[in-house]
């Protein structure tokens, strides 16, 4: 292997580029629908680091990379993060998640006494039964070496297996009833009323008596289509064009109101025509749709939001983003205006603000730079975990004076992969050498280890969430995810119970986790050192 070590010792990042396309190659094995996904780099570059050790980037390569996954986790989870430590569900949430977490470092700092193993070795076991990166990140800057890293890379595939094995036998065990959402876009269907429920009542009175998530976007009067709000008074013979994502929904609200009467609404395309445009004009994007303020011209309505693969029906409460698809009904004449208001640029699915994103992380680093003292342990800062924390605050601010805080979804993707790759590689080269030699000689020991931290956060999380607090299925799976933090557990939840649950719990816990995990390896060492 002289060649390769001649060919890539001199050329870091080629080697990091290398072990980047392996480690992705790698990851897309799968094994009776167990993957390692981006988690194969860390192994390649293992790998990479124990051959050519000279090979390995800077530093500043993965500290980088990992501060650009943490703000992009912030700036997308950060309105759900806040939902969670401020609504009775989502506290419930946090506290399950949280014990589990406490009680994985509390198990993996007993190892301590009762083992050979070193501080960093454990500390790596638990961030890698959590599949945390930024823990493991943490842990290499508090000790000031690379023994965490050992550690981790033994319990990351347990900490990613570990989970989806506890969420398979316990769906196998207990058979949970799953209301699976029928449809996966917006629905439409016309309804002739009676004359005696509408009776004096505007669109806002009758709505209220409908299900969630039904909305009136427009009726026919005297053979014209015309827009609805709230505060349309309805008269007889109004055919009322009612929306949502179930359909069941729908045909409920239509059972309370009168009957079906498709045709006569999407057939006559004079007065309203439906167009959907791109939302990537700065001042349409980062408000609210109660403060946008539409072209003037014929009336109009906006009827749906598509974001990501997801259908939202509209409230005045909900933030536009970049990226976003607005579904509206309007006439033909108004079109022009209405694709020059929003934007209409498919561009705006990939763009964000290089301003924001800068003072964003400029303030995450200061942050993270001031020493906050902790009475009998002594100073404690919180390095990268600033940037995570100034993150959520500005993703739940979303928008100061005319600078947006957030990103679109696909954007936001690509730079939260892209910047764990990058540490990943770059963490995995430098502790290549120290990871084969440990390995070698407690192999067996730390990987039993890693099994047991693992249980010691999912298990609890199981039983307090569907034993305790009888919670369904589907919520308990999110918080595991969410806990645990690898997006392949979040992906086997979805795919067990295919409802929006396991992805709200997930965004609610996940943050805050992150946070608990890098503060424990944080403070652990300085208390024992006391």
């Amino acid at each position: 292997m002289e060649w390769l070590s001649s060919a890539l010792g001199p050329q870091p990042m080629m080697a990091m580029f290398l072990t980047i396309a392996l480690g992705y190659l790698l990851g897309e094995v799968n094994i009776k629908g167990f993957s390692l996904g981006v988690g194969a780099v860390l192994f390649v570059a293992l790998f990479m680091g124990w051959l050519v050790p000279k090979s390995a980037p800077a530093p500043m390569v993965g500290t980088l990379g990992l501060a650009l996954f943490l703000y992009a986790v912030g700036v997308q989870y950060g309105k759900q993060f806040f939902l969670g430590l401020t609504s009775s569900a989502g506290r419930k949430a946090n506290f399950i998640a949280l014990t589990g977490v406490l009680l994985s470092g509390v198990v993996s700092v007993l190892f301590l006494k009762m083992t050979s193993l070193d501080l960093g070795h454990t500390l790596g076991l638990f961030a890698g039964a959590g599949t945390s990166t930024p823990t493991l990140q943490a842990a290499i800057v508090t000790l000031g070496n690379d023994d965490p890293a050992v550690g981790y890379s033994v319990a990351y595939p347990l900490g990613v297996a570990g989970p989806i094995l506890f969420l398979y036998i316990t769906f196998m065990v207990l058979k949970p009833k799953i209301e699976v959402p029928a449809g996966g876009g917006l629905e439409l269907l016309e309804i002739a009323p009676n004359d005696a429920v509408i009776k004096g009542k505007t669109v806002g009175e009758v709505l209220a008596g409908l299900p969630a998530g039904i909305e009136i976007a427009a009726l026919r009067r005297a053979h014209h289509n015309v827009p609805a709000t709230h505060e349309t008074a309805l008269q007889p013979n109004d055919v009322l064009l009612v929306t949502g994502k179930n359909p069941e929904t729908l045909q409920e609200a239509a059972r309370q109101l009168g009957e079906v009467h498709e045709g006569r609404m999407t057939g006559d395309r004079r007065d309203l025509d439906y167009i959907r445009v791109f939302a990537s004009r700065p001042a349409a994007v980062g408000r609210t749709l109660a403060d946008l303020k539409l072209p003037d011209g014929k009336p109009h309505v906006l009827v749906h939001v598509r974001r990501g693969d997801a259908e939202i029906v509209p409230n005045a409460n909900l933030v536009l983003e970049y990226g976003d698809r607005v579904g509206l009904l309007a006439h033909r004449d108004d079109f022009a205006a209405l694709r020059k208001f929003f934007g209409d640029s498919i561009k705006g699915t990939a763009e964000f603000s290089y301003i924001s994103i800068g003072l964003g992380m400029a303030l995450g680093f200061l942050l993270g730079a001031i020493n906050f003292p902790l009475p009998g342990i002594g100073k404690l800062a919180l390095g990268l975990s600033g940037v995570l924390i100034v993150a959520l605050i500005l993703g739940n601010m979303r928008r100061t004076g005319g600078l947006n805080w957030t990103m679109p979804l696909s954007a936001n993707l690509v730079l939260r992969n892209l910047g764990l790759t990058l540490f990943l590689a770059q963490v995995g080269m430098s502790s290549g050498p120290k990871f084969v030699n440990t390995v070698a000689q407690t192999g067996f020991l730390m990987i039993g280890l890693a099994a047991i931290v693992v249980a010691a956060l999912v298990l609890p999380i199981l039983l307090l969430g569907l034993g305790v607090f009888k919670m369904p299925y589907d919520e308990v799976a999110g918080i595991v995810a969410g806990a645990c933090g690898n997006p392949a557990i979040l992906a086997y939840s979805n795919k067990l119970t295919p409802t929006e649950k396991p992805d709200l719990g997930y965004a609610m816990i996940f943050p805050g986790m992150t946070i608990v995990k890098i503060l424990f390896v944080d403070i652990v060492p300085a208390l024992l050192s006391g």
